[in-house]
C-alpha cells in the first residue's frame, strides 16, 4: 500500500512539474514628455524611444505608451493624465516615469516646475504606484545633443537630473540614468556623427520638413532605438522581472 501510494504521489509531482502556468500578463506604462512619446504621420521622422521599445517584449507585456509632448510634471498631474493610469494600474505593472525637460522651463508658465514640486511629484507617481503594487522606474531625463569647443559632450539637465537621482535614493525605487548614459552614447558617435540620432534635416530631405530642420532635443528613428536599446540594457542590468520578458531570439531551423 505504501508503495502505491509513493508511485501516486510521485506521478502528481511529475504532472504538476510538468505543466507551468505562463508568467501573468502586465502592463508597462511610459509616463513623460515628447523624447518619449509617440508621433503623429505629419511629424515623421521625429520618432520617441517609447515607439521602438514596444517592439522588444513577448506576449506577456502590453506597452502603454501615455507620455505626451510638452508635459512636465506638474501638466501631467493638473491635465488629469497620471489618474486614470494610477485608477487602472495593478499589481505587477510598470511605470516608467522621465520627466524634466519641461519642468525645468522657467519661461513656460504651464510646464514649469520648482525643484520642490518636481521631487513632490515624483514622489506622488512612486508612491501611488506602490500602493497599487505595481513597480515604479524613475529615469532621470535624456540629454540633449550639446557639444563644447572640444568636442566633449555637456550636461544639460544638470539640477533637474541631480533631483531625480535624489528621488530615487529617498525612496528606494530602481533608477535608469539616462541623462549620463545617453551622453555616453552621444560621445561615442562624436559631435557630427550623433546629428544622425536626432531631427536633423536638410530642406527638401523630407516632405514633412521642406526648409529643412536643426533639432537636437527630438529624436530620428535610429537615435529612438539608439537610446530605447540604452533603456533596455538597464533593465537588464537592474535584473528587473521584466527582463525575463524580453523577446527570445527564434531558433534557426537547419
Amino acid at each position: 500500500m505504501k508503495n502505491i501510494i509513493k508511485i501516486f504521489a510521485f506521478l502528481f509531482l511529475l504532472t504538476a512539474t510538468s505543466f507551468t502556468l505562463p508568467p501573468k500578463k502586465i502592463t508597462v506604462y511610459l509616463i513623460g514628455d515628447s523624447t518619449i512619446a509617440d508621433k503623429t504621420p505629419q511629424t515623421f521622422p521625429e520618432t520617441g524611444w517609447g515607439t521602438p521599445f514596444k517592439t522588444f517584449f513577448d506576449s506577456t507585456v502590453v506597452i502603454e505608451n501615455r507620455a505626451k509632448n510638452g508635459r512636465s510634471t506638474k501638466s501631467f498631474i493638473v491635465e488629469n493624465l497620471w489618474q486614470p493610469i494610477a485608477d487602472a494600474l495593478q499589481e505587477g505593472d510598470y511605470v516608467f516615469i522621465q520627466f524634466g525637460h519641461n519642468d525645468e522651463a522657467k519661461e513656460k508658465v504651464g510646464r514649469y516646475t520648482t525643484p520642490e514640486e518636481y521631487k513632490k511629484n515624483l514622489h506622488r507617481f512612486i508612491s501611488e504606484a506602490r500602493g497599487k503594487k505595481a513597480n515604479p522606474v524613475l529615469l532621470t531625463p535624456v540629454t540633449r545633443r550639446k557639444f563644447d569647443k572640444d568636442g566633449k559632450i555637456m550636461e544639460t539637465h544638470v539640477e533637474y537630473s541631480k533631483l531625480a537621482r535624489e528621488v530615487a535614493k529617498e525612496t528606494g525605487v530602481p533608477l535608469i540614468d539616462l541623462d549620463e548614459k545617453s551622453r555616453q552614447l552621444l560621445q561615442q558617435f562624436g559631435e557630427e556623427t550623433s546629428k544622425l540620432l536626432f531631427l536633423q534635416l536638410q530642406p527638401g530631405e523630407h516632405p514633412n520638413y521642406p526648409d529643412g530642420k536643426e533639432d537636437n532635443t527630438h529624436f530620428s528613428e535610429l537615435g529612438a532605438r539608439k537610446i530605447a536599446q540604452v533603456v533596455l540594457s538597464e533593465i537588464v542590468a537592474l535584473r528587473l522581472e521584466l527582463s525575463d520578458r524580453i523577446v527570445k531570439p527564434k531558433k534557426k531551423t537547419p
